[in-house]
């Protein structure tokens, strides 16, 4: 996950840099060259991957629709595959309209857009190094902690989207950069703390139905966020042209994507806590 902030910090970063001034022969040349670069670091990274890991022999003890049931039917695992749905559908809903606020709104050039968007994510590192490093000393190691740090950063995100909304109506007499940057801030504290959780979850089953589980929540996660990408870009596009002006209709989907971390926050305080403490009463066992 850290790698992935990385990624789109530098990839953010170089191609704002290199978008200006804009033309669309700059942009197809900027965009196949970080297309290019990602292809290339993606097959390094599968490089003879498949010679590293062993084939088991043994045929597992259920099929793939039995283990989906049984995740399913386990309350704790239910409630926690709820939330990551709801907090990434929160988390994404702003991803593709980010930039065209910054453009619309605030004159910013679509170099500088884009480099939003590094700033953005630079927040979630910063986030997300707090509560890895600075965390085990608040508490972060344990099931209160965890349920703590998701809960602020559910809250901070829906407060820093808040802004958003505001920036929307006063345009451009606000601090968006700083703002974005704040967002970005909380969500990486949520992340990291949604992740922690997770992990402890996952092999409260045993080591046999973790991989199942880890499945289950990234599934919901990869479908929440192109779900809030989608209904977020949709959202904005349907407020303009039924004739809602520019500020409303983003100031409306930043206001129901802050309505949306409200709701996770609160799944977050049954669901993250009961989580890790199911996961040590089941390693006691």
């Amino acid at each position: 996950w850290i790698l992935m902030v990385v990624g789109i910090i530098v990839a953010a970063g170089v191609a704002g840099s290199l978008l200006d001034p804009f033309s669309p022969r700059r942009l197809v040349a900027v965009a196949t060259g970080v297309v290019t670069g990602a292809f290339l670091l993606a097959m390094i990274a599968v490089w003879r991957v498949e010679r590293a890991v062993p084939i088991s022999e043994t045929p597992p003890d259920t099929d793939f629709a039995g283990a989906m049931r049984e995740v399913w039917l386990d309350t704790e695992a239910r409630r926690f595959t709820i939330f990551v749905f709801v907090s990434m559908l929160a988390y994404s809903m702003q991803d593709m309209i980010l930039e065209p606020f910054a453009g619309l709104l605030f004159a910013y050039t679509p170099g500088q857009s884009t480099s939003l968007s590094g700033v953005q994510h630079m927040g979630v590192l910063v986030g997300m190094i707090l509560v890895g490093v600075g965390g085990g000393a608040f508490g972060a190691g344990t099931a209160r902690g965890l349920r703590q740090w998701t809960i602020a950063g559910c809250l901070g995100s829906a407060v820093a989207l808040l802004g958003l909304a505001t920036a929307a109506r006063v345009a451009p007499d606000w601090p968006v950069g700083p703002n974005v940057a704040l967002l970005g801030f909380a969500n990486g504290v949520f992340a990291v703390s949604a992740i922690a959780a997770m992990m402890a979850l996952a092999g409260a089953a045993g080591p046999r139905r973790s991989g199942i589980r880890m499945g289950v929540w990234g599934a919901a996660q990869a479908i929440a966020f192109g779900t809030g990408g989608l209904t977020g870009a949709l959202a904005v596009d349907l407020l303009r042209h039924s004739g809602d002006a520019t500020s409303v209709a983003f100031g409306t989907v930043f206001a129901g994507e802050a309505a949306l971390f409200a709701v996770a926050a609160w799944l977050a305080h049954g669901a993250v806590g009961a989580a890790v403490r199911q996961s040590r009463r089941e390693a006691l066992a």
